[in-house]
């Protein structure tokens, strides 16, 4: 892994595990395990992340429902086949835990290339949004395409920006849910996860800021 592909998805979070680790998956003989932590937000709402970790990281650490877990990661996106249909998965990846007895923590930071048109909207609060996905580069020539979303000052920032373009971002992780009607008329609870965005800057090809936006 090149030092681009190191600093160009930083995750920090700390929250407060709400599962037990599940097993998920095993590459080359290691175990991978899946669990959700919580991070309250200023609102009093919570975000449910979902993180992933290795056996051999995650061995040593008391991590069940009710302990308090600090993590540096990178966000990490794959596809799931689900009823026929691929359905794209966001998770964070642990790269280490840390001794941190401080405050929660749910903290992202992307440099990526925008690789789907933004989408602009205004909210009937007047408020203004806009949607964008995030291609950011990892080691093996793979890559994470990580939806977000901004708002305001950063919205109009992000409208006017090209497929292609490079950016980078910081903000939050955050969940919400919302309702699928299915094709017979079930109604199931999902949950979206993407990236709110709180700063975007508009980069050259060789990392220098070209323009920038602050959400006011």
């Amino acid at each position: 892994m090149n030092y681009e592909q190191m600093t160009n998805n930083k995750v920090v979070l700390r929250g407060k595990v709400v599962t037990e680790p599940a097993f998920s998956h095993e590459v080359m003989g290691e175990g991978f395990y899946d669990f959700k932590v919580s991070v309250p937000r200023l609102s009093g709402q919570e975000d449910i992340i979902n993180v992933t970790v290795s056996e051999r990281i995650m061995d040593g650490e008391e991590i069940k429902p009710g302990n308090i877990v600090s993590i540096n990661g990178q966000y990490r996106s794959y596809n799931k086949l689900e009823e026929d249909r691929s359905r794209l998965l966001l998770t964070c990846f642990v790269r280490e835990f840390i001794q941190d007895e401080g405050e929660y923590i749910n903290h992202i930071e992307l440099t990526g290339h925008i690789c789907k048109q933004p989408v602009y909207r205004m909210t009937p609060f007047k408020r203004e949004i806009c949607d964008v996905l995030i291609a950011v580069n990892r080691a093996y020539n793979k890559s994470d395409y990580i939806p977000c979303i901004a708002w305001g000052r950063n919205a109009k920032f992000i409208k006017n920006l090209a497929v292609g373009e490079k950016i980078t971002v910081a903000g939050r992780i955050q969940s919400r849910e919302y309702h699928k009607v299915s094709a017979d008329g079930t109604d199931e609870t999902r949950t979206a996860y993407e990236i709110s965005l709180s700063k975007v800057s508009l980069l050259d090809e060789n990392g220098g800021v070209r323009d920038k936006s602050v959400r006011i």
